[in-house]
């Protein structure tokens, strides 16, 4: 269906209606289906070492159907579990694409997974190859239960993949896959437990799109960058499934992270839309941006954890470029988001996307008013939301809650909703902070503190106290140029008793060379609480 216009968002919301196929392949409904209808560009890849390729539809098109046949002579068949452990680099969107036209479930990993990590993936769901990089063959040798090991190169006793792609023809047969088969399974960051599997279903690759169309506004003549690693989700929904379903080329850089580097880049490839986590456009609104030629990007959008107001506000004063926060989760990608047309309020994670309905519901699954705080619930059905957890049905329906309004998905994340229908994130259900009988978000009071002048990053955790159950604990990363001691303790206490409510202020702060995070730029909280036990 075509895209509304966000100005009037409440006629766009209830004008949608989500017209989900029976039958989708990806491959086959979308990358093929846009060879042969109108080509065009599909992706450019950058890199740190090599020359830039830039790639048609047509070209995915071939390339996805002869590694579909050698995956199939291979002895791989549908519903096979894959793990597809590649960097940003084409072999990854063409594994992927050729592994959606044989029917298979890939599981995308990060290059920076160890031997542990991947054989714990590998028996958690029982998975019957990989396709990977001469360098993590190693990692699989323990790993005897799979049938199929493919490399991008050469490795001894491995299917050199491209080699024997080239032999094979440039057609083929895709699946015909129903709506609810499973499609892909993506593991959670395991900043709690283990790594928990989600799987989603064909409904899923075919609905990441809307967020594409209504967040990023982008479609054919679109380029988009989306610097997020191969191994999470958004870099599926935003480098993958959702720009090639709306019709985007995309871009992908293999390189380490460098803000200059990043900069030169969006001077070189003109992108019009540019996707980051908020850390890394904390880094950018530091640097002087006027050598950049930016002036082909449009839009630019960030997931994944909250962005401060005021990194929102200067990036816009650097650019002339909005900066649009977005919020969701691995289990159902993008659903609450802000959109080109639609006044942002500052912090807010924006309103549902079109299609999505959402509650604030409190212990008792009771839905609560405007304004009050709780936990956020998807409404389902709904076609973004999980299959399930892999093998895990009771960790599935623990997540769910039956009330006499429907089903309902509880998030774990705690927030609000105004009356204008903007909701607001206040942190994990439990991140928490209760002291002295106030429910505390770290996420209010480390907005508070980043607009302090001497703030890079700051994260918030609650500390066991006697007297108040908990205080407030900050850990600070300083900018360049401040030197840490009591008197700017002081000063960013007294900054919070202005910002916000007093009894918010940090209590206690602590200054770090850097923030702990896992490989993919998450916050690692658990991990800050045990260094303020």
């Amino acid at each position: 269906m075509s895209v509304l216009p966000m100005q009037d968002y409440p006629a766009c919301h209830s004008a949608f209606r989500w017209e989900v196929p029976q039958r989708f392949n990806f491959g086959r409904d979308v990358v093929d289906a846009h060879a042969a209808r109108q080509d065009r560009l599909a992706l450019v890849c950058t890199s740190d070492s090599q020359a830039t390729q830039r790639f048609l539809f047509s070209d995915i098109a071939r390339l996805s159907a002869q590694y579909a046949h050698v995956l199939r002579r291979a002895g791989l068949r549908a519903g096979d579990r894959v793990l597809v452990q590649l960097p940003r680099i084409a072999a990854w969107h063409i594994a992927m694409t050729a592994c959606t036209k044989l029917g298979l479930v890939p599981v995308p990993c990060i290059g920076m997974l160890t031997a542990k990590d991947v054989l714990y993936r590998i028996a958690h769901c029982d998975a019957q190859g990989v396709i990977t990089l001469p360098e993590h063959t190693v990692k699989y040798q323990d790993a005897p239960g799979l049938r199929v090991r493919a490399c991008i190169g050469v490795a001894e006793g491995w299917l050199d993949l491209p080699q024997e792609a080239a032999r094979e023809s440039h057609d083929f047969q895709c699946v015909d896959t129903a709506a609810e088969t499973p499609a892909i399974l993506f593991y959670t960051s395991g900043s709690s437990g283990l790594p928990k599997g989600v799987c989603h279903a064909s409904r899923a690759l075919w609905a990441w799109r809307y967020s594409s169309d209504y967040w990023q506004a982008i479609g054919a003549g679109d380029l988009i960058w989306c610097t997020a690693d191969t191994g999470w989700s958004k870099c599926g929904t935003g480098s993958l499934f959702g720009p090639w379903g709306a019709g985007s080329a995309v871009m992908v850089h293999d390189g380490v992270f460098d803000p200059a580097r990043r900069m030169a880049l969006l001077d070189q490839e003109k992108p019009t839309v540019f996707c980051a986590a908020a850390t890394e456009f904390r880094q950018f609104i530091a640097m002087d941006l006027r050598p950049y030629d930016l002036s082909r990007l449009r839009l630019s959008v960030s997931a994944g954890e909250s962005v401060n107001p005021e990194v929102v506000l200067r990036w816009r004063e650097l650019t002339g470029v909005d900066l649009l926060d977005g919020y969701g989760q691995t289990e159902t990608l993008m659903t609450i988001l802000n959109y080109p047309g639609m006044p942002v309020k500052p912090g807010s994670m924006g309103r549902p996307l079109p299609g999505s309905s959402f509650e604030v519901v409190n212990d008792e699954g009771e839905a609560l008013a405007d304004d009050e705080v709780g936990q956020i619930a998807l409404v389902l059905p709904n076609p973004q939301w999980m299959l399930g957890y892999w093998n895990d049905p009771e960790k599935t329906r623990a997540s769910t809650l039956t009330t006499a309004r429907g089903l309902r998905w509880l998030t774990g994340d705690m927030g609000y909703r105004d009356r204008d229908g903007y909701f607001f994130y206040t942190g994990r259900a439990d991140d928490i902070i209760s002291s002295a009988g106030y429910r505390i978000g770290p996420m209010e009071v480390e907005n508070a503190i980043m607009e302090h002048p001497c703030v890079l990053e700051v994260a918030v955790v609650g500390k066991k106290d006697a007297e108040r159950g908990e205080i407030v604990k900050a850990f600070v990363v300083l900018k360049p140029g401040y030197v840490a001691g009591d008197a700017l303790v002081q000063a960013i206490q007294q900054h919070v008793k202005t910002a916000t409510a007093p009894y918010k202020y940090p209590r206690e702060i602590s200054f770090l060379p850097a923030l702990p995070k896992n490989p993919a730029g998450k916050l690692l909280r658990r991990e800050l609480r045990d260094r303020a036990a």
